[in-house]
């Protein structure tokens, strides 16, 4: 029985599936998966980042009565599923460059008696076969599938066509630099998904379990929540779990981009794909094997592909439409010219039109402009950063405002209780205790540093109707007594007078009020960012303008955003207050990236153009809801993310200008005669490969 899936279709109903020759080359380079994840998808999210290009997914299998045009449920492209290696790839080049050259060397050097009439054919003939066969054999395929005009039609007519009127050897060399294009072709597309897929080798298939304190080797994938992996230097951890040993130190590279060793403690969550750089550690599971963070990851990171990029829609449209138009006016450039040339010779003109032919080939934009975007989103990954398509490398590339949340984005987010102000009648140990408890409720890094300063919760103590209020703080009731804690804006909402002057305050100040009656407050921390400065000129310098939104008070927003460079910044705001911000700036149309935790700023990251979520590794929720997961805390990495963005867009459209001013002139040139096939093989086959080199040096930059 074989299973569903779905075709991802435009708002036109067109299919946005590979191309036949790109199915051949991906599955030759041995990534057939993620020519599936380009075609066929489990998502219906809707392109808003980039022009609202929705999509729909049509599900059907074998027997729904639909009709299967361009692929089996299996995706088979008439193909191994396996990749070839180098030599299999080059080998029937090499076989037709041979025999090729000893035919051109027998015609202008040697020059024997025997070397003429069908002997001559058959020679260019076996020439042709190595390299031709294959070719016409898709081309033959996709005309099964209704796909009549491919780039495999176009090379059989003008191969073919040349052996028709005697140009043998031109026909052999069309179709053998055609054949060695594509392979480089695969090339490229192997080293992409290398870079792509590295994520995907970084766990160990066993790993050591504790049985009895006995070590025993057993399958990862078998592995169960509470077992003990033992862990000797060197070892990568298979799945994630809590450091029971004292302090270990970890290599997280895989996960992070960093190479800087991660001290941990006991007690501290470790995640698969870390590696124990010291002593013996011991680890307990927390998290099956297939749930574990970077399953999420490599999940993100395979998935990517199926959120295409404007461009590279608008290029698979586009070949698909320009092939045909380019195969009727050959046909035009053959035939027209009997009713307009006195002295018309179809030879003549039949070798303009398969000139003209094999010009038209849309090869280098068909490859070439995918593998950039995969180049973008394989460099983010080596960095840490995950695209979740190549239409937010586009989006990040014209993107002119930064908004960010202050806490945990520029500043560490880790809080210390500076000092405790008391107002007279209040017991500074009781209101402390009362505070701990109502705190324990809430998952604000503030709440952790209260539970720090004042210790163990006194769990005697029956705290009841505990609320968050959102953008305020923490409502409860204690002993009949109604407790507040937060900032002055919920005194002021529940109409408790105070005396403190609290905006005058450079801290964050927690405000507590106990039976109606202002208790005093704490000041409170945090510290800023290594990097926050360096990230801020450097998107200054990329022409990005940054603003810091907080729900801070203003005089702590200030101050960090006055020591970090950024002038645009707003305290005192309430959620509602961050999407009105953000709004604003969209009404002066404006692109806008949001920075934030990814869960609590869900609105403001919906509204953006682009969500950028920090510290990815921490939350599953960040995963899920951002678009782009910067998978540390590094500030620094948004430039970079930015940059990257700019840098693969760059690139693609140097690939677009330079395959169609040269195919352009080489075409007007074939269609008056001009230009021969040796022109055209540069034209198609050379332009090609000079797109392809342009498009992998993004995956050799350094940001």
């Amino acid at each position: 029985m074989k299973t569903e899936h779905k075709h991802i279709y435009d708002e036109k109903g067109n299919q946005l599936c590979c191309t036949p020759q790109e199915g051949k080359i991906y599955t030759d380079a041995g990534a057939k998966k993620l020519l599936e994840d380009k075609c066929c998808s489990t998502t219906d999210k809707a392109y808003n980042s980039t022009g609202n290009n929705s999509k729909t997914s049509v599900t059907h299998s074998d027997n729904d009565g639909q009709k299967h045009d361009e692929h089996s449920d299996e995706h088979d492209h008439s193909h191994d599923n396996t990749g070839k290696s180098t030599l299999q790839l080059f080998l029937p080049s090499v076989i037709s460059f041979v025999i090729l050259i000893a035919g051109l060397a027998l015609d202008h050097l040697v020059k024997p008696e025997w070397f003429k009439d069908w002997l001559r054919i058959v020679w260019y003939i076996v020439a042709y076969i190595p390299v031709g066969f294959p070719v016409i054999k898709e081309a033959w395929e996709s005309i099964l599938k209704k796909d009549i005009f491919s780039e495999f039609f176009l090379m059989t007519i003008a191969t073919v066509g040349a052996f028709a009127i005697g140009e043998y050897p031109e026909g052999v060399a069309v179709m053998l630099f055609y054949a060695v294009g594509e392979v480089f072709q695969t090339l490229a597309v192997q080293r992409a998904k290398g870079n792509i897929s590295k994520l995907l080798d970084q766990r160990p298939d066993e790993v050591t379990i504790l049985d009895g304190n006995q070590p025993k080797n057993i399958k990862a994938e078998t592995a169960q929540i509470g077992q003990i992996i033992q862990l000797k230097p060197g070892e990568k951890l298979a799945l994630d779990g809590e450091l029971i040993s004292e302090t270990a130190s970890f290599n997280t590279a895989a996960l992070t981009g960093e190479s800087k060793p991660d001290t941990k403690k006991k007690g501290d969550t470790v995640l698969a794909g870390m590696i124990n750089l010291n002593a013996v550690s011991q680890v307990k599971i927390n998290t099956e094997y297939t749930n574990s963070k970077l399953s999420k990851i490599l999940e993100l990171v395979q998935n990517a592909t199926t959120q295409k990029a404007k461009t590279e829609l608008f290029i698979r449209k586009f070949a698909k439409i320009y092939t045909p138009i380019v195969v009727f006016l050959a046909v035009a450039i053959c035939l027209l010219p009997y009713f307009f040339v006195a002295d018309y010779n179809f030879k003549t003109w039949l070798y303009r039109a398969l000139v003209f032919l094999v010009i038209s080939c849309p090869c280098a934009l068909v490859i070439s402009i995918p593998l950039g975007y995969f180049g973008g989103i394989g460099a983010g990954s080596r960095n840490g950063i995950l695209f979740k398509g190549s239409n937010f490398l586009d989006a990040l590339a014209e993107i002119k405002n930064v908004v960010m949340d202050k806490t945990g984005t520029m500043t560490e987010g880790v809080f210390k209780v500076q000092q405790v102000f008391m107002e007279q009648g209040f017991d500074e140990k009781e209101i402390l205790k009362y505070l701990n408890i109502i705190e324990s409720k809430s998952t604000h890094p503030i709440a952790t540093a209260v539970h720090e300063y004042v210790g163990e919760i006194d769990h005697s103590v029956n705290m009841e109707n505990v609320e968050e209020i959102s953008g305020h703080g923490l409502k409860g009731t204690v002993n009949g007594k109604e407790f507040l804690a937060g900032n002055f804006k919920l005194m002021d909402k529940f109409s408790v007078p105070y005396t403190v002057d609290h905006k005058s305050v450079a801290d964050t100040l927690i405000a507590v009020a106990y039976g109606g009656k202002f208790a005093g407050y704490l000041t409170i921390s945090d510290k800023i960012k290594e990097d926050a400065k360096n990230t801020v000129d450097a998107l200054i310098k990329l022409g990005v303008k940054p603003t810091m939104l907080s729900g801070d008070k203003t005089a702590v927003v200030q101050e960090v955003a006055q020591k970090i460079g950024i002038t645009n910044y707003f305290g005192d705001l309430l959620p509602e207050d961050k999407v009105n911000k953000v709004k604003e700036i969209k009404s002066r149309n404006e692109t806008v990236a949001f920075v934030g935790d990814g869960v609590n700023d869900a609105p403001v990251v919906a509204l953006s153009d682009v969500g950028l979520a920090m510290g990815g590794l921490g939350s599953d929720a960040t995963i899920e809801t951002a678009d782009v997961v910067i998978q540390d805390d590094k500030p620094s990495k948004i430039p970079m993310a930015i940059n990257i963005g700019k840098q693969t867009k760059k690139i693609v459209w140097q690939n677009i200008i330079l395959a169609f001013v040269v195919k352009g002139i080489v075409l007007i040139l074939g269609a008056g005669g001009l230009a021969t096939m040796w022109e055209a093989v540069f034209a198609d086959v050379g332009v090609a490969l000079l797109a392809i080199l342009n498009a992998v040096r993004i995956q050799n930059m350094k940001f």
